[in-house]
């Protein structure tokens, strides 16, 4: 199999003639795993009708603690959409850090790689209007202490078949986890948030870059997600530019288009909706479906997160998934 830009080469065995069926996720086709290696957060968030401004004081009408982070949120997606998952990362010794781990247990997500270190987990606190647009900060926390690999996560990425990365963490450690993949021609998968300009040691080991409008803009200088595309596509082999209720665009170097339209519902939260699609999306990828098809799945797991309240817990599964595409086709 030849990677995404023809940068590494893979040699597979011949497939079988029938699909095994795959115990662990309950699919017939062969075993896949998505690996994540990124932050995880206690959201704390607030609601309120329109958010302050600087130097202001509102009321909130409502306020919820919720593990998430882009990382957890990716790999709780993921899991959801019934695919194998594990995770990589720290949390505090803390009450959040006990919650994080056990929400991710009981999302299907194996925990083995999350190390529990002295101090505070990472927490953003998150203001969301009733328009559902949210504004975040993050405390990196335990977070900042995934700056490299530690025991065990070269192996658990190398037996993967897509690893996601986000900049929640230092760059170092990502940068680490990418090239681990690279040589094991696993598929990476990139998250450009928080927007950042991305050193080339990382972006020559991603396959997928996956920016929001601001996240491509802040990337190339380019405002315009269709002159922002092309310019993206001189550092990595495929990119995905997620514009809000106006869907996703995406574009590869041998000159493929897909603009995928967003789903038409009414936002509640649009908290994590990045991340649903990324994780569902990777889901998908891992499994061997088309761009086209995984798109049209990260984008209906995204409409039906965003009419829900909260990051990981507005997630939906397989089956949520599947009967919303079934609908939608009618």
């Amino acid at each position: 199999m030849v990677r995404p830009g023809n940068r590494r080469v893979v040699y597979d065995a011949p497939a079988p003639l029938a699909a095994p069926f795959n115990r662990r996720d309950g699919h017939y086709g062969p075993v896949t795993m998505v690996t994540v290696f990124g932050s995880c957060n206690m959201d704390l968030v607030a609601y309120v009708a329109t958010p302050p401004r600087r130097g202001e004081t509102v009321h909130g009408r409502a306020f919820s603690t919720v593990p998430g982070g882009k990382g957890a949120n990716q790999a709780i997606a993921a899991a959801r959409a019934a695919a194998n998952t594990r995770f990589l990362g720290a949390v505090g010794d803390d009450g959040f850090g006990s919650r994080i781990r056990a929400e991710l247990g009981d999302s299907g997500v194996d925990t083995a790689g999350l190390r529990t270190v002295e101090g505070h987990s990472g927490t953003a606190h998150i203001v969301v209007d009733d328009d559902g647009g949210n504004s975040i900060i993050v405390v990196g926390g335990a977070n900042d202490t995934v700056d490299r690999l530690h025991d065990g996560d070269a192996e658990a990425i190398a037996d993967s078949d897509c690893l996601l990365l986000q900049l929640e963490t230092p760059l170092r450690g990502a940068s680490e986890a990418a090239e681990v993949a690279a040589r094991n021609g696993v598929r990476v998968i990139l998250t450009p948030a928080p927007a950042e300009p991305v050193p080339e040691s990382l972006l020559s080991n991603v396959d997928l870059l996956v920016p929001n409008e601001h996240e491509a803009a802040v990337l190339t200088g380019e405002s315009d997600p269709e002159r922002a595309l092309p310019a993206l596509l001189e550092s990595v082999p495929e990119v995905v530019v997620t514009l809000g209720d106006q869907g996703v665009f995406y574009g590869n170097r041998a000159g493929e288009r897909v603009r995928m339209p967003a789903f038409s519902v009414r936002a509640v939260d649009t908290t994590a909706a990045g991340d649903t699609f990324v994780g569902v999306l990777a889901a998908a990828l891992a499994r061997g479906t088309d761009i086209t098809r995984a798109l049209r799945r990260g984008s209906a797991a995204a409409a039906l997160s965003i009419q829900r309240k909260g990051a990981s817990g507005s997630m939906p599964v397989e089956d949520d998934i599947h009967e919303f595409l079934e609908r939608a086709t009618d």
